[in-house]
């Protein structure tokens, strides 16, 4: 789980640090190609957006009618018990056991107030995705020293503000807990959640001043999302300009991912299974681009601009509606239309009997090839999707396509055994892994809210009311992903 970006960006291809990659497993000495676990895509020329179902208007669910679905209440559950839950794995996943529970780390204060991180225990980093997952949970919940606090460290150490790196004004998308890089290149995803996080604390809490005028942080991250300007550039880059060069080193980072697979090869007798870039890939030219395909109306799965493909799991209709309506205002007819893309992307690439997503998949909706003759598995990024178009579904209720995708993929998942199904498969249903995952039982759960009711649709609901609070090495994707789902179901998930 823990290397998903690295594998396919090396797969697909495309130049790692600067694309964001924390090059975060390697090996001694360069993996030769043959024994790389994947295979390098095929290079494919995108077909150009048909025409594509518009849905206009305010839809007829919750930003609407004003009223949010507490999925919990249809097993008996009340709200207090609900918020109870919701409140413990708070404060376990940001406030318990430094070894055991918690993710969130203070770290001192600069002169705009405290500073934390959201760390990937596992890997022993900060990426965006989780800064701006801890700013969205922090907002809904009403913690607003913790949502200041990972803005600070979001803006002090991740935000790139050296010219000379293509990917100028993005977030890193991974460091090291002290502030150091791992990638000096940006990750979408993170950008998203971070754009709609602040639109909330906005709302929600008023803005401040400099990086806590919320809005103004907000409309920043938007603009430079879809107009970025095309740079290119010749590394080794730097995250600020007095920084030392970024060049990965010639070993792995400490982590306990790393630690444990260490451990596994030496009791095996095998090489240690680790991804190392080659050591010039840090003095390579790169061009960095918007974060958005112009001509498809899509997320790219990174800003550079030969990643001609995105990432299911990154689209995000019901964030798309509410960027239309309250970002910049330029913007707006993109953003509107991004949304009813999304929604009928979901429709083109799940699997037809599984309801499962690709990690990846090119902009026209064909599925992604690879020499080998392989194509993108759903893996850990797609477990994402189908939290992605059902909440879509609870605040928009627009497209009745997304009730048979939740069915397909709940009624998929439980025919596997809802206590035991794995975190990997093929898109037609072999599984390509042994682990059970809570944040996937999680997401699926969130599926309920555009499944058709019934037992299925409840028995998910059951499983994630019944999941632990994730603790332990691989506590971070899987508890973030469990508080949120937690929020969602609840119907304390919302619109601010």
């Amino acid at each position: 789980m823990l290397i998903r970006r690295f594998i396919a960006l090396f797969a697909f291809g495309i130049s790692l640090l600067s694309s964001g990659v924390a090059i975060a497993q390697t090996s001694p000495a360069p993996v030769p190609a043959q024994a790389l676990p994947f295979s390098p895509r095929v290079p494919h020329v995108n077909a150009p957006l048909g025409d594509i179902p518009r849905i206009p208007g305010d839809g007829n669910g919750a930003y609407k009618m004003h009223e949010y679905h507490d999925l919990f209440s249809e097993l008996g559950h009340s709200s207090a018990e609900s918020h109870a839950k919701i409140e413990k794995a708070f404060q376990q996943l940001f406030h318990g056991d430094g070894q055991e529970e918690r993710i969130y780390f203070e770290t001192g204060a600069n002169a705009n107030g405290p500073l934390a991180y959201i760390t990937d225990w596992a890997n022993n980093d900060a990426r965006s995705e989780g800064m701006s997952y801890g700013m969205m949970i922090a907002v809904q919940l009403n913690k607003k020293r913790e949502f200041d606090a990972i803005w600070n460290w979001a803006n002090t150490s991740m935000l790139i503000t050296d010219e000379k790196n293509p990917s100028v004004g993005y977030f890193a998308w991974s460091m090291n807990t002290d502030g150091t890089p791992r990638a000096t290149g940006a990750a979408p995803d993170g950008e998203e959640y971070f754009a709609m996080a602040l639109y909330f604390a906005a709302h929600r809490w008023g803005n401040g001043r400099g990086i806590y005028n919320y809005q103004a942080e907000a409309d920043k991250i938007l603009r430079g999302m879809r107009h970025h300007p095309v740079l290119t550039a010749t590394g080794p880059f730097r995250i600020h300009p007095d920084d030392p060069p970024f060049v990965p080193p010639d070993h792995p980072w400490p982590s306990p991912n790393n630690k444990r697979q260490a451990e596994e090869a030496a009791k095996s007798g095998k090489p240690l299974p680790f991804f190392r870039a080659p050591r010039d890939m840090a003095a390579r030219s790169q061009t960095i681009g918007p974060m958005l395909d112009e001509d498809h109306y899509m997320i790219r799965f990174v800003p550079n601009v030969d990643a001609n493909f995105t990432d299911a799991s990154y689209h995000l209709p019901a964030f798309y509606e509410l960027w239309a309506r309250w970002g910049p205002s330029e913007d707006s007819e993109f953003w509107a239309k991004a949304a009813d893309v999304s929604r009928d992307m979901f429709s083109k690439v799940t699997g037809p009997e599984t309801g499962l997503a690709p990690d990846n998949n090119n902009f026209d909706g064909t599925q992604v090839v690879h020499y080998d003759g392989t194509t993108t598995p759903f893996g850990y990024d797609s477990w994402r999707s189908v939290g992605n178009w059902s909440v879509d579904y609870s605040w928009w209720k627009k497209d009745v396509r997304e009730t048979a995708l939740s069915d397909r993929i709940q009624k998929f998942l439980y025919g596997q055994d809802i206590h035991s199904f794995a975190d990997r498969y093929t898109l037609d249903g072999k599984p390509l892994s042994m682990r059970h995952s809570a944040g996937m039982v999680a997401t699926a759960a969130v599926g309920s809210f555009a499944a058709t009711p019934g037992p299925i649709s409840k028995a998910f609901l059951e499983e994630l009311w019944n999941t632990p609070v994730p603790s332990g090495e691989q506590r971070y994707y899987d508890g973030m992903l469990y508080l949120m789902s937690m929020m969602h179901c609840s119907g304390s998930f919302r619109i601010y």
